[in-house]
């Protein structure tokens, strides 16, 4: 009997001591003295506590406002940690209105001489980040922050009337371990909210039914009060509210994995977007009930569908651009060229408009709305079936469920027969025809067309691209290599080499070249067609690499790849939780041709070799061969798909391992 007392006891302890850790402003020293993570001892920081209510306040006069209350504790193990003592909050603006973010209970404490010292957030470490015309960020940075403090705050946002279609995404998982994460909302009758989870944590949810009131004044302008007044009255509408609780314990960090597209992909979240609306005496309101439904709503604004409608700002430029082309398309072609070297990115993610394709026109700049429906309305205006592809860009994440805010960039697309769709991009100068930003390359689009119907369009691109490395090299006996290399980009391999060097002078790119190989010399550097994007781009120069060989008595061992071997695995994690991305397929193709030092012969060459990955995703081929005083090696090294699953990974590691092994396995000369 007593030991049943005692466990009920101890749980009651538990219990308050659990709620009194989700409480802003109580702190222990026990808190403060911890030293690491009971789970996670290499975590740099640990959020404690984060607890969030999102729900809706009546405003008379207005309507609904939504408003989202978070609270977050946070404990700093290591000077790592700090960053966690930097924090922002997103909001959406308009020229009218925007979402207003305010912080409350910002303190940070630490551990002095045995007492707890607080310091408060001061006004002057708060303060606003524009992002582009639509976001910005209100950010912090707390006071005080050292190893071992705990930092904690409270902040609400609070959105104007007609902010409602979609709630403020609650994320469960953080870079750093989460123990305690809940999310309450509260939504009245009169709206219907899809949910969409996504993640792989097991999230709690439960829910209820509970029952409001507000009260609605009125005056009667018709009759008035003694005093001379207008009389006034009043109703209680009285109305249901769903509310829902979602509430997970001990997440794990979210780990940051090489060769992955956005880690927010894979973050445990949930987000709330409307569905419809439905009020006493009112018609009901459809919104985000498809992807047809979203794709419409986008498609009628008078910042996106009346933009592709104006054709007068361009109409003579057109007919001087497609005078001297003779089929569809060289006419797409002549006008993409046209768009991209007139027009300059502002660097703004957009599907609207701002200033309008006119005005972007006339200032041969725009965000990528303006430039990329502008090249739409010029190339349906010439006769070609054009169409605008909406998309979510890498850094915005996967669009998974139908939603507005699921997309935030727009490019231009071709049909140029027998459903061969060209899709065009021309916020970036050296993107070719079907050779997008890699920020485009997310997935999926959705195309729009005249007549409102959608349909899915494949992003990621179809063809391998191809970069070949041709190197004559002459090795003396003193372990010298010196010869010229020859290598082609083709494709995406130009199209990113183009984007990343064109604007660097050739010296700071040669001191990176030879700071990225250590121990080679690079003179008489050319580098051919850097401006003609239809050809493949081409680089070549005489190298000198000292010591590339090691002198051991009478032999000579060196790598035959030289300085092009791949010297490390990057997959070296155990297991792998999310999918492995590596942007596009390619091909990289080395033929080495060494010439020996006179007075050697080989002695061992190492054995030719093919490495399969499963399902013909990758493939590896190495073959050598020697010839009088000559040695010759290809190698062939293909990721044949862009994306490879997570279940996949064992392979892909030791398909790395053995391809890594092999680069590096060593010719044998010795004197003859």
């Amino acid at each position: 009997m007593k030991s049943n007392r005692l466990i009920a006891f101890l749980i009651l302890v538990i219990q308050f001591a659990t709620a009194q850790k989700q409480e802003l402003g109580k702190v222990t020293i026990e808190e403060l003295a911890q030293k690491q993570h009971q789970t996670d001892t290499s975590a740099v920081a640990v959020v404690l506590f984060n607890k969030g209510v999102t729900y809706f306040e009546y405003v008379q006069g207005e309507g609904f406002k939504v408003i989202t209350e978070v609270e977050t504790k946070i404990k700093i193990y290591k000077k790592d940690g700090f960053q966690y003592g930097n924090f922002g909050v997103s909001y959406y603006k308009t020229n009218s209105a925007e979402q207003l973010v305010s912080f409350s209970k910002a303190i940070t404490y630490n551990l002095e001489n045995g007492a707890i010292i607080k310091s408060k957030l001061k006004s002057e470490n708060e303060y606003k980040e524009i992002q582009s015309e639509s976001r910005g960020v209100k950010k912090i940075t707390m006071p005080n922050v050292k190893e071992g403090s705990i930092i904690e705050y409270k902040y609400t946002i609070r959105s104007p009337a007609g902010y409602i279609t979609s709630l403020p995404e609650w994320c469960f998982q953080k870079e750093i371990p989460v123990d305690f994460s809940s999310f309450s909302v509260r939504v009245p009758q009169y709206y219907t909210y899809n949910k969409f989870l996504k993640g792989f944590l097991n999230i709690k949810e439960r829910t209820t039914v509970n029952s409001k009131n507000l009260i609605l004044n009125y005056k009667n302008l018709s009759t008035k009060n003694a005093s001379g007044g207008y009389q006034s009255s009043s109703e209680t509408v009285n109305y249901s509210e769903l509310e829902s609780i979602y509430e997970v314990a001990n997440i794990p960090a979210l780990k940051v994995e090489g060769y992955i597209n956005n880690i927010e992909n894979y973050s445990a979240s949930i987000q709330y977007e409307l569905a419809k609306s439905e009020f006493p005496g009112s018609l009901t309101e459809l919104y985000a009930t498809s992807w047809d439904a979203v794709s419409k709503k986008i498609y009628e604004d008078d910042d996106f569908g009346a933009q592709l409608n104006k054709l007068n700002y361009f109409e003579d430029d057109l007919k001087l651009i497609i005078q001297n082309s003779s089929s569809e398309s060289q006419k797409a072609l002549a006008i993409f060229d046209f768009v991209k070297n007139r027009m300059t990115w502002d660097k703004i993610n957009s599907y609207y408009c701002k200033k309008g394709v006119k005005k972007a026109y006339q200032d041969k700049t725009g965000n990528a709305a303006e430039i990329n429906l502008m090249l739409t309305a010029m190339l349906r205006a010439a006769g070609l079936n054009s169409n605008p592809v909406l998309l979510s860009t890498r850094s915005n994440g996967i669009a998974l469920y139908p939603s507005r805010t699921a997309y935030n960039y727009v490019i231009s697309s071709v049909n140029l027969g027998d459903d061969n769709i060209v899709l065009l991009d021309a916020t970036n100068k050296h993107a070719m025809p079907d050779l997008l930003p890699s920020r485009d390359l997310n997935w999926f689009g959705r195309m729009i067309t005249k007549d409102g119907l959608t349909q899915e369009v494949d992003l990621s691109l179809k063809i391998i691209s191809k970069d070949e490395v041709k190197l004559f090299v002459k090795i003396d006996s003193s372990g010298l290599v010196t010869g010229k290399l020859r290598e082609q980009y083709n494709d995406y391999c130009a199209f990113l080499f183009r984007d990343k060097y064109n604007a660097i002078s050739k010296e700071n790119y040669l001191e990176n070249l030879e700071k990225s190989k250590s121990g080679i010399e690079v003179n008489n550097y050319e580098r051919i067609n850097e401006n003609e994007y239809e050809k493949p781009l081409l680089e070549s120069y005489e190298i000198k690499i000292n010591n590339a060989a090691e002198i051991i008595g009478n032999k000579l061992y060196f790598s035959p790849l030289l300085h092009l071997a791949k010297k490390l695995n990057p997959f070296t994690q155990i297991t792998r939780e999310y999918p492995v991305d590596f942007t596009y397929p390619y091909q990289d193709k080395f033929i080495v041709v060494a010439q020996i030092p006179d007075g050697y012969v080989v002695e061992s060459l190492p054995k030719e070799e093919v490495f399969i990955l499963d399902n013909d995703m990758g493939s590896f081929s190495y073959k050598i061969s020697s010839s009088d005083n000559q040695i010759q090696t290809v190698v062939v090294f293909s990721i044949n798909t862009a994306i490879i699953a997570a279940h996949d990974y064992p392979s892909l590691k030791l398909f790395y391992k053995n391809c890594v092994a092999k680069e590096n396995e060593k010719i044998i000369l010795k004197k003859n």
